[in-house]
């Protein structure tokens, strides 16, 4: 169990930032591994491409280290790394402006003891699953950004702010319309499937 204060994390982090600022190789090694999952699981929610996401990821790492001297300790390194990563992302899919799609996944075998309608039933929270992200995915990208930050990294409003680089009511105003496209995405997508879903599970018994 980790019981490390915020208070001590930041002091660590404004420790390890001072150090890579001197040229110290362990310091940038050990940012890196404290940011470096949680950064690329972001960075490929917002570009839906593995190979592009490592890129996207790494070049993060290398602007924010070759501008460290710009860094103010005022704010997390974290939040700083975010908004490089974000805008690099930004530019990325201004380039693309088509993003890519999730992979379908094949139909699983029968395992001992299911039934085709416990194996529908998992599937269908499994679908449920798809169709929300399919849904964040048809979101803006600061739409789609504040929602992964919110939910997926526990960020508050004011940091998602600092990190988009929007007014803290344009954020929450983000948030907020973001909530309802996703209720009607996700509304629109059962009423499209609900009905093969129950043929489906009444085939199956």
């Amino acid at each position: 169990m980790n019981t490390t204060s915020p208070i001590h994390e930041r002091e660590h982090e404004r420790m390890l930032v001072a150090r890579a600022r001197e040229g110290e190789r362990s310091a940038l090694r050990e940012l890196i591994g404290l940011h470096q999952d949680r950064l690329f699981g972001f960075i490929w929610r917002m570009v839906r491409d593995h190979h592009e996401a490592e890129d996207i990821c790494q070049d993060a790492f290398l602007k924010a280290f070759a501008s460290l001297d710009t860094f103010s300790t005022e704010y997390r390194f974290s939040t700083w790394l975010f908004t490089i990563a974000y805008r690099v992302c930004l530019n990325r899919l201004r380039r693309k402006r088509v993003l890519s799609i999730d992979e379908h996944s094949p139909a699983l075998p029968l395992e001992d003891g299911e039934t085709p309608a416990t194996v529908l039933e998992s599937q269908e929270a499994a679908r449920l699953r798809e169709s929300l992200w399919d849904a964040v995915d048809q979101l803006t990208p600061p739409q789609r950004a504040t929602v992964l930050l919110f939910y997926r990294h526990d960020m508050g409003c004011q940091e998602i702010a600092r990190i988009i680089e929007l007014p803290l009511a344009t954020v929450k105003s983000h948030l907020h319309r973001a909530r309802g496209r996703l209720r009607e995405l996700l509304e629109a997508a059962a009423e499209k499937d609900g009905t093969l879903y129950r043929n489906l599970k009444e085939r199956a018994g």
